[in-house]
């Protein structure tokens, strides 16, 4: 009976000591769990394993650039269109859509134009004032005569000549620097900007006695509209386009995770539009890599990951002529499977809109530029302007009468400053036109950075940083959508 209690004093201290050496066995477990964590570093999360298959797909709402093939005149609705795939279409690993393929499409409405934007082409003795035209791409016909149906909506931002422009390379580059990470990055960078000037010469490009017909019958009083060849559209896709899948190979899941070598230089498209106007330092920025890269043979980053930023520098344009600037930065890499590298990332080459004037610094910053012909054009205004005011102050020298009034409203002005027949008019014509063309060119408010949803970009990769982290993902996802 006086053992009873000793013994079950035993029993219960037995009990407790067994969890605590469970966890004091457990303990160096922390480490070894931090140490596979750290070798993500090397080899893709578990969704991104080998056996699983890929699909290889271009998702709805993907934008295909389709640059316009030759040039067409804006009749009726339903005019055939053809236009040229601009930028290649990868999935994961895959070209599926070469750049030159042609698309087909029509124009599907001429939007009226408003009573007010009429009065103001009139006065300026233009009586066909540009229509707004919206058009849609419904077929891709590939080089080997595979046609297939497609439906796509062009976006607001469409519609203009483009064209690629790059950062100037630094100066230890144009000295041949022996940084062969230099070398590297500015190599690749000319290699982008051929390619894209490759693409756009797909178009069928007017020649210049073409180019000084169109120019002279634009500038009649009734001319026809066209739209020119090379004008860059973005038609998104609104079902996803199928072309079949691809089992993950133990050496691609092996590469995948690697970061691209120092001096790479990778193809994305902005996925957060981007204007000097309202961006504010701080915002976050997404780009979609658009073209895979490899290293030799062996893929490192899928087409599909994600480039995550932010706007780190944004002046708007404001008064007297002063454009805006506009400078971003990624800091983050995230392959489609989850994982996510620390990048360290250069802006090096962008599309823009020709008439934008957009340029880029050394470091990647992107600033508006005021037109060179700013200064040819005022030189002009003023000029006959100037020569408005020489002759018979009484009336009687229709030359510069009617070079005031050609200053001031063009065919209008001219007609008006000769029926009117009196030299005070037209040099008040003339002083109008030229104080215009100085208000317009250097006084009002300057152009901003306007960078649409799909900008195609060129980002160089400066550094080879270390992974941060993963993803955690379902081991039960055993199939991976592009």
């Amino acid at each position: 009976m006086t053992k009873g209690p000793w013994v079950l004093i035993v029993l219960l201290a037995g009990m407790c000591a067994g969890p605590a050496m469970a966890q004091k066995d457990a303990a160096p477990a922390t480490p070894a769990a931090a140490t596979d964590t750290d070798a993500l570093a090397h080899r893709p999360p578990a969704s991104l394993a080998a056996g699983q298959t890929v699909v290889l797909s271009v998702p709805k709402e993907f934008a295909l650039q389709v640059v316009l093939h030759q040039e067409v005149r804006v009749k009726k609705v339903g005019e055939a269109i053809e236009g040229r795939i601009a930028e290649p279409v990868y999935t994961f690993d895959k070209l599926i859509i070469p750049a030159g393929t042609q698309v087909n499409g029509k124009i599907t409405k001429i939007e009226a134009v408003s009573k007010g934007k009429r009065t103001a082409a009139a006065l300026d003795a233009n009586f066909t004032p540009t229509h707004k035209v919206d058009i849609e791409f419904n077929e891709l016909v590939f080089p080997d005569g595979k046609r297939i149906p497609i439906r796509t909506i062009v976006t607001p931002s469409s519609g203009l000549p483009v064209q690629f422009v790059t950062a100037p390379d630094a100066a230890g580059d144009k000295k041949q620097s022996s940084d062969a990470v230099a070398r590297d990055t500015a190599e690749a960078k000319h290699e982008a900007k051929q390619e894209w000037d490759a693409a756009l010469k797909e178009a069928k490009e007017p020649g210049k006695v073409h180019r000084l017909e169109h120019f002279a019958v634009a500038e009649l009083p009734a001319h026809p509209q066209y739209l020119e060849p090379g004008t860059l559209y973005f038609a998104e896709v609104q079902e996803p386009l199928d072309f079949g899948s691809e089992p993950l190979t133990p050496q691609m899941a092996d590469s995948l995770g690697t970061m691209p070598p120092a001096g790479s230089v990778v193809e994305a498209r902005l996925a957060t539009p981007l204007s000097s106007a309202t961006a504010r330092s701080g915002d976050a920025v997404e780009a979609i890599i658009s073209r895979p890269i490899f290293e030799g043979d062996r893929l490192i980053v899928p087409q599909g990951s994600v480039l995550r930023g932010t706007v780190i520098q944004a002046h708007p344009a404001h008064h007297p002529g002063r454009n805006g600037e506009l400078r971003i930065v990624f800091h983050e890499l995230r392959l489609p499977g989850g994982l996510e590298q620390r990048v360290e990332t250069n802006l090096v080459g962008l599309e823009s809109e020709k008439a934008e004037n957009v340029k880029l610094d050394t470091e990647g910053g992107a600033h508006a530029t005021a037109p060179k012909t700013r200064f040819l054009t005022t030189g002009l205004e003023v000029g006959l302007g100037g020569f408005s005011m020489i002759g018979d102050s009484g009336g009687g020298d229709i030359a510069h009468e009617s070079a005031g009034g050609l200053g001031g409203y063009k065919v209008i002005g001219i007609v008006m400053a000769a029926a009117v027949h009196s030299q005070p008019f037209g040099m008040a014509m003339g002083a109008f036109g030229g104080g215009r063309s100085i208000y317009s060119n250097f006084v009002a408010r300057g152009h901003d950075v306007v960078l649409p949803k799909h900008t195609v970009m060129a980002i160089s990769v400066a550094t080879r940083p270390q992974t941060t982290g993963a993803a955690k993902q379902s081991d039960s996802d055993k199939t991976i959508k592009q």
